[in-house]
């Protein structure tokens, strides 16, 4: 294994931080104002739209998509550190057109979209015209158990009816959001892994219902979490991603870069947390000494920067194995990591908040809407748990091998 990063990939490196530093750290309070002034806590903000040109105009510019037909050509592991700069602003990965949902919905269309399919949603997806949303979760079944959704999706003629609630639809709000990709059952009876499709529904289908955005700590996230209806919504046959029952290999397909994305992302803001708790605890004087003098706080950074590296060697490896192998061979390491990187985020930006005293509970600095969005990868893509369980089930296999392997001598000696 080499993690060694190519000329390209530093030169990549140090364009985007180049472009962090000069346009998207001011752009995070005029976003804010924005949407303030707008008086619609749903409105997009300008300055976003303004800086895209920018980001594309420098080739900084759907660096996710590893086809060269789409995006940069970058595989995972060129394009993790990327990501990681990208995830010190919740604001950045859009500007680049590198965010989710969009881009698992991009990678999918390109990998099993038909040529009109193409034509129609993921170029201009590629090229920032629209935004799409991921419609898959639904209130009444286990998020984490996809083969157990309820959404019907019946075929009549040349069209599906669909029709069922989800919830948690990311993106769907978002005010350039023109297409759903849903999750929906296509054949009820059928194997429990080819009873669901995915079907491509636009938002404007009379049978779409945007009922409320789901709010999470109280806020609904601007854009996303939207609860949708699906009533009697007609979509032609053809609107299929794939054939009729790959709906849970597809998305199993887009959970894999998808979650190492966010874990990528994760330690970029995990960097940032640190930078800010850093900082404080150099300038921060109480009872006579800055706070970076204090045993707590020494603990506290030293924990933070062993754990942020530990994590980034494990996305690298993860990387590394899908793209040297393949996304099934790294699915262990996908899950670690995502576990991994997810709690390591969270705790460093608790750290830093703690660190910054009530300061850190404030819009002033950006570490509450970090901690908030930590809080939420611990749940998004698959709980820990879930992940847990994969990982122990997975470890706990190799040794049942060894069981049966052992069993007819333990029979042989027992004789």
């Amino acid at each position: 294994m080499d993690f060694e990063h190519s000329d390209k990939v530093k030169n990549l490196m140090a364009q985007v931080t180049d472009f962090m530093d000069r346009y998207i750290y001011d752009a995070e309070r005029i976003a804010d104002e924005q949407v303030k002034t707008s008086g619609n806590k749903h409105h997009h903000p300008e300055i976003i739209e303004e800086l895209k040109p920018k980001a594309r105009a420098q080739g900084l510019w759907n660096l996710f998509l590893p086809d060269k037909e789409y995006g940069a050509g970058l595989n995972n592991l060129e394009y993790a550190p990327l990501a990681e700069i990208m995830g010190r602003s919740l604001i950045a990965s859009e500007v680049f057109n590198c965010s989710a949902p969009d881009t698992g919905n991009m990678e999918i269309l390109a990998e099993f979209g038909t040529p009109a399919q193409k034509k129609k949603w993921l170029e201009p997806l590629l090229n920032g015209e629209i935004r799409s949303a991921f419609s898959m979760t639904e209130p009444g079944t286990a998020g984490s158990d996809p083969t157990g959704l309820q959404t019907r999706a019946e075929r009549k003629g040349d069209e599906y009816v669909i029709n069922g609630r989800k919830w948690f639809s990311s993106n769907a709000y978002h005010q350039h959001c023109k297409i759903l990709i849903a999750m929906v059952v296509t054949d009820p009876n059928a194997e429990r892994h080819r009873r669901a499709s995915q079907i491509l529904v636009p938002l404007d289908n009379p049978g779409v219902k945007l009922v409320r955005p789901v709010m999470v700590f109280n806020d609904d996230g601007g854009h996303g979490h939207a609860e949708v209806v699906y009533d009697n919504c007609r979509v032609p046959a053809s609107n299929v991603l794939g054939k009729e029952g790959d709906g849970f290999m597809i998305s199993q397909a887009r959970l894999g870069p998808g979650r190492i994305h966010h874990c990528m992302r994760a330690i970029g803001g995990a960097e940032r947390a640190f930078d800010l708790m850093c900082r404080r605890a150099q300038n921060r004087i109480t009872h006579g000494t800055a706070l970076a003098d204090k045993g707590i706080i020494q603990h506290w950074i030293a924990e933070s920067r062993m754990e942020i590296d530990q994590a980034r060697w494990m996305v690298l490896h993860a990387a590394w194995k899908m793209d040297k192998y393949s996304k099934k061979e790294a699915r262990q390491e996908i899950s670690m990591v995502k576990t991994i990187a997810a709690n390591m985020f969270q705790r460093v930006v608790d750290r830093a908040m703690q660190t910054h005293g009530a300061l850190g509970f404030t819009d002033d600095v950006p570490l509450f809407r970090l901690w908030a969005y930590a809080r939420t990868l611990r749940m998004a893509d698959g709980p820990d748990e879930v992940h847990n369980m994969v990982v122990a089930r997975r470890e706990l296999r190799k040794y049942g091998h060894e069981m049966n392997a052992a069993l007819p001598k333990m029979e042989a000696a027992r004789r």
